[in-house]
């Protein structure tokens, strides 16, 4: 399939219906924004779409923004403002920055077809194996990698991650390379499903001395073949510059550019 459809389908699957919550984790329509964020303000998660503008009405624009950021800095709860390149208004980083918004890293999204993925050979170094976790006791040895990798605390993983695949197993698998079940785990990344065709491939992190050995590819292509499981013909990625590479050497497209902004109460 060509790039732009890819495009299209994403956007009217993944972005244009409005998502369904949870009793802990609801999503509210204001307009035309959407935010989902955890109840609890101590969550790990909150973020605001607005896939469709920000209305009718240019001279309310800022006023719009400016609502998600108060209801957020009442909360005391840190939020993300997902934006595409494509999102209108065109200006809508510019009002963000300006509303105190905090610009983060630019991603790519890369999307393709889970087949070609899934057909491909899974190389890995004798003795290392991928699968997708079958218990709790996965995550404290995820967490642990993503520690060791990102050089901070990584909490979310067992007091966020952890609940989420234990009640709702439809909707996220956890995937790890290892050498055993009791030694560390060398790579880990998630898949997520929702109502649309697409497996989400988030994350990815590999412990510096086993990288480019193929662990992260071989997440990919189990994730890939998790998703046909479930009936998802199609892959997304939001993918840092590190990971692009890999991912369009595997056939997949860059489709469009997405950039989160962030608000932090505190500063």
């Amino acid at each position: 399939m060509q790039p732009r459809e890819l495009l299209e389908i994403f956007h009217d699957q993944a972005r244009a219906p409005i998502p369904t919550g949870t009793a802990d984790r609801p999503v509210e329509v204001v307009g035309l924004v959407r935010r989902e964020y955890d109840l609890d303000p101590r969550g790990h998660f909150a973020m605001i779409e607005s896939p469709d503008g920000l209305g009718d009405e240019p001279s309310r624009w800022d006023a719009v923004i400016a609502e998600q950021r108060d209801f957020f800095a009442a909360r005391g709860q840190e939020v993300e403002w997902k934006t595409y390149d494509y999102d209108p208004p065109a200006d809508l980083a510019a009002r963000l920055e300006a509303a105190g918004f905090v610009k983060e890293d630019d991603e790519a999204l890369i999307l393709g077809e889970a087949m070609p993925l899934a057909e491909q050979d899974i190389t890995l170094p004798e003795g290392v194996t991928v699968r997708a976790v079958d218990g709790p006791e996965d995550f404290a040895r995820v967490q642990a990698l993503q520690e060791e990798v990102y050089g901070e605390p990584q909490p979310w993983v067992t007091e966020s991650l952890l609940p989420d695949w234990q009640a709702r197993p439809e909707s996220t698998e956890l995937v790890v390379v290892e050498e055993s079940r009791h030694g560390p785990a060398l790579c880990a990344a998630r898949a997520e499903y929702d109502a649309s065709d697409f497996t989400g491939l988030w994350g990815g992190a590999t412990l510096p001395a086993w990288r480019g050995r193929g662990l992260y590819r071989a997440t990919l292509l189990h994730r890939a073949r998790l998703g046909l499981e479930r009936g998802k013909p199609y892959v997304r990625v939001d993918a840092l510059p590190t990971s692009e590479p890999i991912l369009r050497r595997l056939g997949l497209h860059r489709v469009a550019t997405t950039t989160p902004y962030v608000f932090h109460p505190s500063a």
